[in-house]
């Protein structure tokens, strides 16, 4: 568990330091135009032509980033591993690739960091979220699938991050979130581990959405154990706090930004809209000062590699904000 303190410690400071990174939003959402699909999609219509995990963690080294988080399940429950628990997965699919263990190579191969992100709300695995009488099933699912995850990964890397989302379909006290950081820590104890939507409102401490411009230092943490704070696509405010609260302990909490490239998380035929250089740049001087953080996300397309606009705007970007 998470030790009281008011500044970051060793684990927040590496997380601090490694202050840009690459969100690598890729799946059956990938081949449907949609952001969120419900789990029906079948898992045949998963079908990238190849899944160039190099080409997407080479560009990321090459852009400056430090480490890259890769959606390994998103609200539709679809599995980028072989997971023996479900067959809507990528074994089930015209190219079965275990993406998680490819993109594990890949990051040590060029020395890159690896985050995992996990959607806890899973439209095919727990449809029915109103039902309470079967969370204890599916937290069990969900425990068992971050250890498949980490088994896979720890043959090759760290995982230095986990990324979790889709808190906010159910009450905060429905999910097992002292389990699923201990699941972490006891494999990986460097891990930082965040919830989407991390903080409530001292009248309800599982109020939604807080977002980082009402927060103020003292506010409760929504999702505890947390080592970091989340709200994705907004911004951190200039100085912004960085202690919240649990159970009348202060702990402190740095800020990561996700935010997309273009307008789409996941690769979308008709996104072809991209911010410029000169907004990148200042989002990534907004997001990466007073000891947060920046995730830019760059979607593979359906022949399994980044779009080329990207990887140019990533370079120029590189150009701008190189020490």
């Amino acid at each position: 568990m998470p030790t009281p303190a008011t500044t970051p410690n060793k684990a927040q400071q590496a997380q601090i330091a490694r202050k840009y990174g690459m969100f690598i939003h890729f799946g059956i959402n990938t081949f449907h135009d949609e952001e969120w699909t419900d789990g029906s999609k079948p898992a045949s219509s998963y079908a990238p032509t190849q899944i160039d995990a190099e080409q997407w963690i080479r560009s990321a080294r090459d852009a400056g980033m430090k480490y890259v988080i890769l959606i390994t399940k998103h609200h539709d429950g679809f599995c980028l591993w072989d997971s023996p628990l479900t067959t809507y997965d990528v074994a089930s699919s015209p190219n079965p690739t275990n993406v998680v263990e490819a993109v594990a190579k890949a990051c040590k191969k060029y020395g890159i960091g690896l985050g995992l992100y996990y959607s806890l709300w899973d439209r095919k695995a727990n449809a029915n979220v109103g039902d309470y009488t079967l969370d204890a099933e599916y937290n069990t699912y969900m425990i068992a699938q971050l250890k498949e995850l980490l088994a896979i990964t720890r043959k090759h890397t760290h995982v230095v991050e986990f990324w979790f989302d889709g808190g906010w379909v159910k009450p905060n006290y429905r999910w097992p979130v002292t389990e699923i950081y201990q699941t972490i820590k006891s494999v990986e104890p460097e891990c930082q581990v965040g919830i989407n939507w991390t903080i409530g409102d001292p009248s309800n401490p599982d109020a939604h959405p807080i977002t980082p411009d009402k927060q103020q230092a003292g506010y409760p943490i929504r999702y505890f154990p947390s080592d970091f704070r989340l709200g994705d696509p907004f911004l951190p405010v200039d100085n912004d706090p960085k202690t919240f609260t649990h159970d009348g302990q202060q702990y402190y909490m740095p800020w990561e930004s996700t935010v997309c490239i273009s307008q789409r998380w996941f690769y979308n035929t008709g996104d072809n809209s991209y911010k410029s250089v000169d907004e990148l740049e200042k989002l990534y001087r907004q997001c990466t000062k007073n000891n947060n953080i920046l995730i830019l996300n760059c979607p593979p397309n359906r022949d399994g590699r980044l779009r080329q606009r990207d990887i140019d705007l990533l370079m120029e970007l590189r150009q701008r904000i190189q020490p």
